[in-house]
């Protein structure tokens, strides 16, 4: 639950680097969407289309973009509302908790490099020559492989598992029932039957990741699985082995992504979306929904379908495809027309 707190339209303004405008010392105690912000909120729109909002809101104040200015509303005029509005609900929305060490009923292994400030729940347990940086917080029912090392402030969530050796950086966050360095899923055939192939690597994920519940990322057969820094993945998203996925990406829910290809940085794939084994993906290259991507796709491109080919071919593609059977009627028609005018031809 959000703390209680109040701060001044002014104090918020400078918090997300924007300009107050109306009444700067307006006390704004809590964090509200448009459609249920009360007095004493702030809420936020985004663009021009919502500007009839204004006159309704009851909120104290609204967070708006720069061609909005209203007169007689207190506003936060800032070139990106909904960043503004995010970072202000981090700080109504943070609740520091003292940190509750390690619990008792916690297994930890041998040899524990335990940092400063770190909360291990019941539970939860850590295997042997485990590193954990200071004001890590692990939740009941995580597992922790040997030799794993663990930056700091990291919170891993219930039942989420990284197994042996995988390297977790700082700031990362870990959902509910992940699994970080499961087995590649490799296997030579013998006969008519399969012979696993051991995976060795192990998974690194860099600072400021985010694994999203039940995601699954597989350790490399060898050298290593990376999610590289800042990048957002979401639920159910299955990343194979030795896969690099570069920095700020974001991988949407259910999104597939198979052995051994690599994305760049900024890379954005939609729900659904599956990548074959051993591509390319450029840097700052966006996917749609549903997509399957069968060749390497190069930087900047938007992309979309099956196969996946550039979102304007696509649309018209797809603007084609509820004509089909009209136009295969017409072309029946054509072809028994042809067929009579041949056969005139050939009596004449």
């Amino acid at each position: 639950m959000p703390i209680r707190m109040e701060k001044t339209l002014k104090e918020l303004a400078e918090l997300v680097g924007g300009e107050a405008a109306g009444n700067g010392d307006a006390l704004i105690k809590g964090v509200a969407p448009l459609e249920s912000a009360v007095h004493g909120d702030i809420t936020f729109i985004i663009n021009s289309r919502y500007a009839a909002a204004l006159s309704t809101t009851t909120a104290s104040a609204v967070i708006v973009p720069p061609d909005m200015k209203v007169a007689d509303r207190n506003l936060i005029v800032a070139k990106n509302p909904q960043l503004a509005y995010a970072k202000i609900l981090i700080l109504f929305a943070s609740k520091p908790l003292p940190p509750k060490g390690v619990d008792k009923r916690a297994f930890i292994g041998r040899g524990p490099r335990i940092g400063k400030e770190v909360s291990v729940y019941p539970y939860a347990h850590i295997g042997d020559n485990v590193a954990i940086g200071d004001g890590t917080v692990i939740h009941s029912g995580a597992h922790i492989g040997d030799g794993c090392r663990i930056g700091e402030r990291v919170v891993i969530y219930p039942n989420a598992t990284i197994r042996d050796g995988c390297i977790i950086g700082d700031r990362v966050i870990i959902h509910p029932g992940a699994v970080i360095g499961s087995d590649g899923f490799g296997y030579a055939r013998e006969g008519k039957r399969h012979f696993k192939i051991p995976q060795v690597g192990i998974v690194q994920i860099d600072d400021d990741v985010e694994i999203g519940a039940n995601t699954t990322v597989d350790r490399a057969a060898f050298g290593k699985t990376w999610i590289k820094r800042g990048t957002k993945i979401d639920n159910l998203v299955q990343v194979a082995h030795n896969v690099t996925i570069g920095e700020d990406s974001i991988i949407v829910a259910q999104a597939g992504i198979a052995g051994s290809s690599k994305l760049g940085n900024n890379v954005i794939l939609a729900g659904q979306v599956a990548v074959s084994d051993h591509l390319t993906i450029g840097d700052e290259v966006m996917v749609g929904g549903q997509s399957g991507v069968i060749s390497d796709i190069p930087d900047k491109q938007v992309m979309s379908g099956y196969p996946a080919i550039p979102h304007r071919e696509w649309l018209k593609a797809s603007a084609t495809f509820s004509k089909l059977p009209e136009m295969r009627k017409e072309i029946k028609e054509l072809e028994k027309k042809v067929a009579e005018l041949e056969n005139i031809l050939k009596a004449s």
